[in-house]
């Protein structure tokens, strides 16, 4: 009856009507609210679009740059500017405590709801008791004291990686070249490689070993690869066994990796009730795809840990004994979703920042040197095939060229949004009322040049000796700050301080196009698209 009466209504209809119904609902939907402004943010400026709609923010995430566009957007506007009907960006270091602060009741925003799988983790629950929750239980996995037991496993697969280019390079200056896929050539007396895919196969292995007890095996096999169930809810039910062969399946873990951030990203930006259709699109529709696919590759590792018990120390055994106030510890599917996202924070983070700080280093001579000359002058007379963390701890030029990378290329560049409690909070002297959305753009701070210099764009270590160490504190931000900080930020500092030196006190780099730029794209995070590379094995 009501389909009848529907279709009747709908023949009714004429030109004319659907004429005056398209505009009076875009002015219903997108200029009433403008003009009621009740955020009270008409005044800041911004692209036109993002004063009545969320559309320029949608297509500027999905277009993969969204950190350098709204860089622009700040150079253009000033440190205040509007990317959407309800958001604004605030460039300014003295944001970062009072928009990220402890106490000041502001929560994460809708846009994390795009990022839910299996089940809300640390990294996207909103509701603010379930998050101190979940920290408490989590937390102290991190701790540094906890961290450094993970120590030899990241010295393990580190040692592996330098075996396998030291190995490559070897029949390099033979002559020899990789097979059709490989990528790897012999030339000039140096091995010819994209850095960006080993990088890739040593962060997977690491944070698989961490988090599921044993490596992807990608960097032995040289491949990207990971298995996944064919059937997730049949193996979700049937946790504590291996699955057999015929149930699992591979697939290319970092593509599929990239194209969750990107989905999530580009969900995340749109109004919820948009969501579901946008899903449907051409352009999204692979992107859920991706969502189901990296979630299999936590239900299986983890499956296939839990089905032998063991004494072993790592991160989901520390998961497992972890216990909340309460004294309850984590059901079967939670336990899954934070080992997800130990996955996906663990592997992507690492393996981008080493790309890189591997191209800045490659394409800076002095700085290069000054690095191999601190790493043979500390680390000379030691024998160690891998850096150590009782090494790398008293490395200063190592620490700034490390950090150096990461201000230029943080991969978490985006302002990560955080809705404004009720009674509004005033940032940089500007009030904005509850329901607000403020984010602080670290791209953009990183750019400042009050507190690094002009050059900002060039990659300079020096400049940590030489700046404000107050003001550097004060806006340097690769992990966020506040309650909702990067939990894992101790073991990524250990993991790229071992990394870093030992590759780069094993081999000198250069560019194979001196004026190659860094491209990347930015899903969730910004991920390099490739660096090649020109290594030679040093005499250490």
């Amino acid at each position: 009856m009501i389909t009848d009466a529907l279709t009747a209504f709908y023949q009714q209809l004429d030109l004319r009507t659907v004429g005056y119904a398209i505009p009076l609902s875009i002015f219903l939907t997108h200029v009433v609210p403008w003009l009621w402004d009740s955020h009270g943010i008409r005044k800041y400026p911004g692209p036109f679009l993002a004063k009545f709609s969320d559309i320029w923010l949608g297509y500027v995430s999905k277009g993969g740059h969204r950190s350098e566009v709204v860089h622009e957007m700040h150079r253009k506007y000033g440190p205040v500017v509007r990317i959407a009907p309800d958001h604004v960006s605030i460039a300014d270091p003295d944001a970062l405590t009072v928009v990220y602060a402890h106490g000041n009741g502001a929560l994460k925003s809708n846009f994390y709801d795009a990022f839910v799988s299996i089940r809300r983790g640390v990294f996207n629950v909103r509701d603010r008791n379930e998050h101190t929750r979940k920290r408490k239980i989590i937390s102290h996995i991190f701790s540094q004291k906890s961290v450094l037991e993970f120590e030899p496993q990241i010295r393990l697969y580190v040692g592996q990686f330098l075996q396998q280019w030291d190995r490559l390079y070897d029949m390099a200056v033979k002559g020899m070249s990789g097979d059709d896929g490989e990528g790897w050539v012999g030339r000039d007396g140096r091995l010819w490689l994209d850095c960006l895919p080993w990088a890739n196969y040593l962060a997977f292995d690491i944070v698989g070993d961490l988090a599921f007890g044993a490596p992807f095996g990608m960097i032995q096999a040289a491949k990207d690869i990971a298995l996944v169930p064919r059937n997730q809810k049949s193996m979700m039910e049937s946790y504590g066994r291996e699955a057999k062969q015929e149930e699992v399946v591979g697939i290319p873990a970092v593509q599929i990796l990239n194209g969750r951030g990107e989905f999530s990203m580009s969900m995340g930006a749109l109004p919820p009730h948009w969501r579901p259709i946008a899903r449907r699109l051409p352009g999204y529709a692979q992107g859920g795809k991706a969502v189901k696919d990296l979630a299999g590759i936590a239900i299986a590792a983890v499956s296939k840990r839990l089905a032998t018990p063991t004494d072993r120390v790592d991160l989901l055994s520390k998961l497992q004994t972890g216990r909340d106030s309460n004294g309850d510890p984590m059901g079967r599917e939670e336990l899954t979703a934070e080992a997800l996202t130990l996955l996906i924070a663990g592997s992507d983070t690492t393996s981008n920042s080493t790309c890189a700080i591997l191209y800045y280093l490659a394409g800076n001579r002095q700085a290069q040197d000054k690095l191999h000359k601190e790493l043979d002058e500390q680390l000379g007379t030691e024998d160690e095939y891998v850096a150590t963390e009782a090494q790398v701890k008293r490395l200063p030029y190592l620490d700034a060229c490390i950090n150096e990378g990461l201000r230029l290329h943080s991969t978490s560049s985006l302002g990560l949004p955080r809705l404004v409690p009720e009674g509004g909070i005033t940032v940089c002297g500007q009030y904005f009322p509850g329901g607000t959305v403020l984010s602080v753009p670290s791209y953009t701070i990183h750019r400042d040049p009050e507190i690094w210099g002009e050059d900002i764009e060039a990659f300079r270590p020096e400049r940590w000796f030489e700046r404000d160490q107050a003001d550097i504190q004060k806006t340097f931000n690769p992990f966020s700050v506040g309650p909702r900080a990067c939990v894992g930020r101790n073991l990524a500092s250990l993991e790229l301080s071992i990394i870093v030196a030992s590759i780069t006190r094993h081999f000198d780099f250069v560019l194979e196009d001196p004026n190659q730029k860094l491209e990347t794209r930015e899903g969730f995070l910004r991920k390099p698209l490739g660096c090649r590379v020109g290594i030679k094995r040093r005499d250490v």
